[in-house]
């Protein structure tokens, strides 16, 4: 599994801070799936929002059910993973399937998380109508202070 990580961060306000939004913004955040399936599987949509308290990640993931997530957390790597299997079949009077149908369905998205950013241990994800919600609380030295003017004497 590879994970890309943005080391450019020229014109952040705080540049050893790398933000989500950065990130998304500059196509560098995603673990996007590789190998013979990727090319007829589409990676589910994700929207990440900052504000001051933290972040909130949603994954739209329609049709599938609570356990069908996995959701880890190694070290700084956040790693959003699903799978689902779908059996169909259908058997005429004698018994003999006239139709037998199966699919399985994954993906993971990884998500790298700056170290003393965020509040590790409070992460919380919630799954609701379709989409998963991960909120992501920063940690007191990351959110930002609001300025204030200084007298000049």
């Amino acid at each position: 599994m590879k994970t890309l990580v943005k080391s450019n961060h020229n014109g952040s306000l705080l540049p050893e801070f790398p933000t989500f939004i950065e990130d998304f913004l500059s196509g560098n955040l995603f673990d996007w799936p590789s190998g013979p399936v990727a090319g007829n599987a589409t990676p589910p949509f994700v929207n990440i929002s900052e504000d001051e308290k933290g972040f909130e990640v949603e994954v739209a993931a329609p049709g599938l059910e609570k356990n069908n997530f996995r959701i880890e957390l190694e070290n700084d790597l956040l790693m959003i993973s699903a799978q689902r299997e779908t059996k169909k079949e259908e058997k005429d009077t004698s018994g003999k399937y006239t139709l037998r149908e199966f699919s399985y369905e994954s993906f993971s998205r990884s998500f790298r998380l700056p170290e003393e950013m965020v509040e590790k241990d409070q992460i919380k994800a919630t799954y609701k109508d379709g989409i998963l919600h991960v909120s992501i609380p920063k940690s007191d030295e990351a959110k930002v202070k609001s300025s204030r003017i200084i007298e000049i004497s």
